[in-house]
């Protein structure tokens, strides 16, 4: 018998198809003005947030998702990178110039070295399907990022999801009981800041 959990895994699979389609379609000039907006939204989080011994995460790009790893490089900071596990858990490592290994989701990560302690992270930037006006992402269906994000140490930390305006709903994206919302987005038209609560 169907229960609305299943509703709700029917309603996300249906909207990630609308928003796949919309964000694969996006030109290199939106991705090109989003990266330019990632930088200009650094220099407003940065000294908000940041301080120089620590992490800032960012992520590896898929197909669609806009390209941020120029951080690694244009600017003097310490960068890590997410790691799935087959446990579906995430953790974050310490990207420095050493080789990059696989996931288990097949996506570039660290090398398994020590994961990285959430108080050594000052801010996280992660990719997308979808965002609402709430703060609360649309993302590949493995909860990865929401498994990390329910526990408040995670929580804490200002995470913003790298957008496209056009996926940016303006309806209530459909969502679990375990979903957490974002502090905002950074898209094309530029960063964009909410009050994230549980």
């Amino acid at each position: 018998m169907k229960n609305k959990y299943d509703d709700i895994k029917l309603n996300k699979e249906i909207k990630r198809k609308e928003y796949n389609l919309i964000r694969n379609s996006n030109s290199s000039l939106i991705h090109e003005k989003i990266k330019f907006n990632v930088k200009s939204a650094l220099e407003i989080l940065l000294p908000k947030y940041h301080l120089k011994e620590k992490y800032i995460g960012i992520y590896w790009p898929l197909k669609g998702e806009v390209d941020i790893r120029f951080i690694k490089d244009n600017r003097n900071e310490k960068v890590a990178l997410p790691s799935s596990s087959k446990t579906k858990a995430i953790s974050y490592y310490h990207w420095s110039n050493n080789q990059l290994g696989l996931d288990s989701n097949r996506i570039p990560a660290p090398k398994r070295e020590k994961a990285i302690n959430p108080n050594d992270i000052s801010i996280l930037l992660v990719p997308a399907i979808a965002i609402d006006q709430e703060g609360y992402r649309l993302g590949y269906g493995g909860g990865y990022f929401d498994r990390l994000r329910q526990k408040d140490l995670w929580f804490s930390i200002p995470s913003f999801v790298v957008i496209s305006n056009n996926c940016i709903s303006k309806t209530t994206l459909p969502r679990d009981k375990w979903d957490v919302p974002f502090n905002g987005w950074i898209s094309e038209k530029g960063l964009h800041q909410i009050e994230a609560t549980k």
